[in-house]
């Protein structure tokens, strides 16, 4: 198990760091106005998104394994799957705004992408908490 365990921390880590830099990629493409530097940022969104769904779906079965073989038990636990069920919603809404940003449909300012590049930070805080104190 402890070869599982080692897997679902590799992809976790991989997972974060697509999902700390995709948000960025949208902060520096809704500020930008060259053309080329928009269809860069355009493909480098759609890699990276494309690049980073199997490594979230790999995480998640590393730790689905975890779960299943340890048995693993308590609220922190509950409140752990919670966070990593807003980590999935918020994954796919990055894929929603690829898919706006590459028909050139978006809305928001850069600073709201600022403001959402935040979020996997505070779930990642909170996460690791849970499981490491596992206050509950």
């Amino acid at each position: 198990m402890l070869w599982v365990k080692a897997f679902h921390i590799i992809f976790v880590v991989s997972w974060f760091a697509g999902l700390f830099y995709l948000p960025r990629i949208f902060v520096n493409h809704a500020m930008a106005t060259e053309p080329a530097e928009i269809a860069r940022l355009k493909l480098m969104e759609g890699k990276l998104y494309r690049f980073v769904t199997p490594i979230a779906w790999l995480a998640l079965g590393f730790g689905l394994w975890l779960w299943l073989g340890y048995g693993i038990t308590g609220n922190w636990l509950y409140a752990k799957l919670i966070l990593v069920l807003v980590l999935i919603v918020y994954h796919y809404y990055c894929g929603v705004l690829v898919k706006q940003f590459a028909a050139d449909q978006n809305t928001r300012s850069h600073v709201f992408y600022r403001v959402f590049n935040e979020v996997p930070v505070l779930v990642l805080m909170a996460v690791v908490i849970l499981v490491t104190v596992k206050p509950f």
